[in-house]
């Protein structure tokens, strides 16, 4: 039996990330009743997950006000779907919430891009962050041979922490070049906070081989990943590892924002300078917006949190620190942009859609996402198109179709709550008509 649990709340905070964390914060610390809702079983996101949320000092001070704020938290429930009543709805074990809120603050972060070459479906082929949180987890990686290979900073902040606990990390291999990394490298010099932090991640990577125009064409082995084939300069090698770690730069997590009817443009939800959505009351901060970077995401964070309180005066005091931010995100991502080589990576049996196995051959006749899905299934599976959509709109350029409910895989228990709901506001609007 589901139980089903009504809350209201002042402001409720969809993910317990950075951004979502400086939200709930700034909005309860401003008098409001503020309610964080994350799938995870803690707080902290990706970056703050586990042990770094009480030793790293912005993770730390956030905690702590948060904790000082009296932000209710709900962990391990899951939205997947909304109501037409200013409402979202979460599931957790076999609990169904509704969350009712005056004010929504979206804060659902990012997730790796992944881009399908033959190989990457063995086991021990994963992503950077997905082998992260697996080490943090207590996945044994004491003396495993790791490759690291992709795009963007990911790539060295997880090379960073393997390393720290004791991985072989045996090469960090990047497809952007070395020119691009070069002027990045230069704008660092602007910013006193990013050059520190290139420095000290400089140190903690001394001694592993870094490799730019470089990207991996092949994972190897017979049950298990035994190697890597990489293409640099033109020329092919195989490195032999226990696990590859790849991931090609990050993509928005906008299914929620695109089901409340959020404006969504180049992949990105559309904001104005107080994170307000093309919704009224429904804000969005972090990632989902544009990727920029742990500082941006927490400000953006503090920019709705004061927003949704009504203290725009306040909000405003933040605007000049945040267009400098977003000079660093723009240069992120010029940088790490990818480039047209990886579209050649999957052979024809290349499996681009692991849950329902629709392979690259079988997408290449279809003029779009749409028609691949009717023909082949390709995203239709439990991901929804999580890891293939971002995929094929690489590969073939296809649009993402619009988003319907349940964004995530549900109980048919929690379902038929959502359907009630809509039945229930359907029938008051006709005795609305009628009377």
């Amino acid at each position: 039996m589901v139980s089903s649990i009504q809350k209201q709340y002042d402001v409720v905070v969809v993910g317990g990330g950075p951004a979502g964390m400086a939200a709930a914060t700034t909005a309860a610390e401003c008098g409001l009743k503020v309610c964080i809702v994350d799938d995870n079983v803690g707080i902290g996101g990706q970056i703050w997950r586990g042990e770094t949320v009480g030793s790293v000092s912005d993770a730390r001070e956030w905690s702590e006000r948060l904790r000082c704020a009296k932000v209710d938290i709900i962990c391990g429930a899951r939205v997947f779907g909304a109501s037409d009543k200013k409402s979202v709805l979460a599931e957790q074990a076999e609990t169904v919430y509704e969350f009712g809120y005056d004010k929504l603050i979206l804060a659902t972060g990012a997730r790796e891009r992944f881009l399908p070459f033959p190989g990457w479906t063995l086991p021990n082929v994963m992503g950077a962050g997905g082998l992260q949180a697996l080490a943090k987890s207590g996945l044994p990686i004491k003396r495993k041979r790791v490759v690291m290979a992709g795009t963007g900073p990911l790539l060295l902040a997880v090379a960073a922490y393997l390393r720290s606990h004791e991985a072989d990390v045996v090469m960090i291999c990047e497809q952007a070049s070395w020119r691009s990394l070069t002027w990045f490298g230069i704008g660092l010099l602007r910013g006193r906070q990013k050059l520190q932090q290139a420095l000290r991640l400089r140190k903690e990577l001394s001694g592993i081989p870094f490799q730019a125009n470089c990207w991996p064409v092949e994972a190897r082995g017979n049950e298990v990943l035994e190697a890597v084939v990489i293409m640099q300069n033109s020329k092919l090698e195989a490195i032999p590892c226990d696990y590859l770690a790849c991931g090609f730069h990050l993509a928005p997590n906008t299914e929620l924002a695109q089901l409340l009817g959020c404006e969504v443009k180049d992949d990105f939800v559309c904001v104005d300078e107080f994170q307000q959505t093309a919704v009224p009351g429904i804000f969005c901060a972090g990632e989902p917006t544009g990727i920029g970077g742990l500082e941006m995401s927490i400000l953006e964070g503090e920019i709705a949190g004061l927003a949704a309180a009504e203290k725009n005066s306040t909000a405003h005091k933040l605007f000049k620190r945040k267009q400098r931010m977003r000079s660093f995100a723009d240069a992120l991502n010029k940088t790490f942009a990818l480039r047209p080589e990886l579209r050649s990576l999957p052979s024809a049996e290349t499996i681009i859609c692991r849950c329902e196995d629709v392979t690259y051959s079988r997408l290449g006749s279809h003029a779009s996402w749409r028609a691949a899905k009717l023909h082949t299934r390709c995203g239709m599976g439990p991901c929804q198109g999580r890891v293939c959509g971002p995929a094929t709109q690489f590969l073939f350029s296809w649009s993402p179709e619009s988003v319907r409910p349940p964004i995530f895989p549900a109980y048919l228990e929690n379902l038929s709550v959502m359907f009630s709901q809509s039945a229930r506001q359907h029938d008051n609007q006709e005795a609305g008509g009628c009377a």
